[in-house]
């Protein structure tokens, strides 16, 4: 089963490297926009991909925490490469919860605690979208969702906590009433 998902990922990276190769080579525009657009934070971006091709190689699926981390901080990097606004890092930073969140639901994905690790990643992502925009909206003024933007951000939060509250007390009971049995008492 390894030896077969090992043949699986390095064929598949064979075929992208040789279909990049040829592509490249007969349509010089591809090769234009890849000499304008590539820049340093796609080393990191690139970086990230190779530690997930590992995970799958070696059938590890808590490898997409790490890459998704690596690989969202080069997205990071990559905007402000573009923008020039560095000054973003003062919010961009609560991103990187979501990153694990991400990681975690591809672990999830790939086998590893399906059910555990879908729920976690989404809390992460939701909690590092709270986070950022809270930041976002601290420190550069921006109004996303207008005047009273904190108050709903902070308004959809606690509905968010109260239906997760509902969810998890009404499932995690798992039919156990609690009783013990006579030959457990004596």
């Amino acid at each position: 089963m390894r030896q077969n998902r090992t043949n699986l990922v390095l064929g598949f990276l064979l075929i992208l490297i040789g279909g990049w190769l040829v592509i490249s080579r007969q349509v010089p525009a591809v090769q234009d926009w890849l000499d304008t657009n590539f820049t340093w934070p796609m080393y990191t971006i690139g970086a990230g991909l190779i530690v997930f091709l590992i995970g799958l190689i070696t059938g590890a699926p808590g490898m997409s925490i790490p890459a998704s981390i690596i690989t969202g901080i080069g997205g990071i990097l990559y905007y402000q490469n573009q923008t020039g606004d560095y000054d973003s890092w003062s919010y961009m930073w609560a991103l990187i919860p979501g990153f694990v969140g991400v990681g975690t639901i591809l672990a999830g994905l790939l086998g590893e605690s399906t059910r555990r690790n879908l729920s976690h990643g989404l809390n992460l992502i939701v909690i590092s979208a709270v986070l950022f925009l809270v930041f976002a909206t601290f420190f550069r003024g921006l109004a996303i969702l207008g005047e009273y933007g904190p108050a709903i951000l902070l308004i959809l939060l606690g509905v968010y906590v109260l239906i997760r509250g509902f969810v998890r007390s009404g499932s995690g009971s798992n039919g156990r009433t609690g009783y013990r049995g006579q030959d457990e008492t004596r």
